[in-house]
């Protein structure tokens, strides 16, 4: 991981082997070595409204694409030639979901820790939700193929990680570092009026009644580190389209800016084409009309934006000011 000015070399934990692919019901060892979440890390900090921050960025779901996220980063001034912070008291907002079908997942997510401590030492802030993929992955590398109760059939993290483009160079990278960073990342924020959220969906309502109180909740879930009750938080970070149906969509919006604040909700997870009906069997038919992507979809009676370009099926990796047309 790049280190920033003046920050002391973060140490190296020996990561446990991948375990070979085994049918789900194996038992995998029990990693003993592993940190339980600290509260003591510097790379998530609140908000400090007293301060003078700037204009405020999202970004959608990177999925191991480093370089097309630093392509995209600096084309809007957020990073220099170097990947380094240059975007001063600026506010960056990461929607999850930075590991897992692309080539260096590993990469993003040390990118956007770096990213964290250089932009707080210029006065912005670099933060970022966590995703259904964070879950998984921390799910695979702690319960490996242990069953778990998935409601329809024997399933487990490991499986559903590799089904779900989980890459073997990213599991054999992991470090506690890492996983300590994934597992205190929040749910859910609301900033200038946008409630951010992952997963186009309500199950957040699931978790509690406030901001803090769902935040709380996942971290609590997380670092209890029970395989039945992480699957079932990942789950309910994998649903997806409440918004999109023409009636019922903003209903939904409504009901969880009535909960948590805010007069939009942008999100990722659900790609672009899929949320447009746009996806058809034809893989390069799928693939052209990802490509025609080139911003937000906003939707649900102007109460929903998309953040998901669809970077996996050669779409665009997003990178936006908000609000929109600023």
């Amino acid at each position: 991981m790049t280190q920033g000015a003046g920050q002391e070399p973060v140490a190296r934990a020996a990561v446990p082997p991948l375990p070979a692919y085994a049918p789900v019901g194996a038992q995998p060892e029990q990693d003993d070595g592993y940190t339980p979440t600290q509260r003591d890390l510097p790379v998530i900090k609140r908000r400090d409204d007293s301060l003078d921050y700037g204009p405020l960025y999202v970004i959608g779901d990177v999925h191991g694409y480093l370089d097309e996220l630093r392509v995209a980063m600096q084309a809007q001034g957020l990073i220099d030639a170097e990947g380094h912070w240059s975007a001063g008291n600026s506010r960056v907002w990461f929607l999850g979901d930075f590991t897992d079908r692309g080539p260096d997942g590993i990469g993003v997510i040390e990118l956007v820790m770096q990213l964290s401590a250089e932009a707080a030492a210029a006065g912005g802030y670099c933060k970022a939700l966590m995703g259904n993929h964070e879950l998984l992955l921390i799910g695979a590398h702690r319960f490996g193929d242990t069953p778990v109760n998935s409601g329809a059939g024997t399933a487990s993290f490991q499986a559903a990680w590799l089904l779900n483009g989980g890459q073997r160079q990213d599991m054999e990278r992991l470090q506690d570092v890492h996983l300590q960073w994934m597992s205190r990342l929040d749910a859910i924020e609301e900033e200038d009026g946008h409630l951010l959220v992952h997963s186009d969906t309500t199950a957040y309502l699931d978790y509690g009644d406030s901001i803090d109180g769902v935040n709380d909740t996942v971290r609590e879930i997380v670092a209890r580190s029970d395989a039945d009750e992480t699957w079932d938080l990942f789950r309910k970070f994998t649903k997806r389209f409440a918004f999109r149906d023409e009636a019922e969509g903003p209903k939904a919006v409504r009901e969880l800016l009535q909960v948590f604040g805010g007069q939009r909700v942008v999100h990722g997870h659900s790609p672009i084409p899929y949320l447009l009906g746009e996806v058809h069997d034809e893989a390069a038919e799928r693939e052209e009309r990802a490509a025609a992507i080139q911003g937000p979809h906003v939707y649900a009676d102007e109460l929903a934006i998309a953040m998901d370009g669809g970077v996996t099926m050669s779409g665009k990796l997003l990178v936006v000011q908000l609000p929109l047309g600023a």
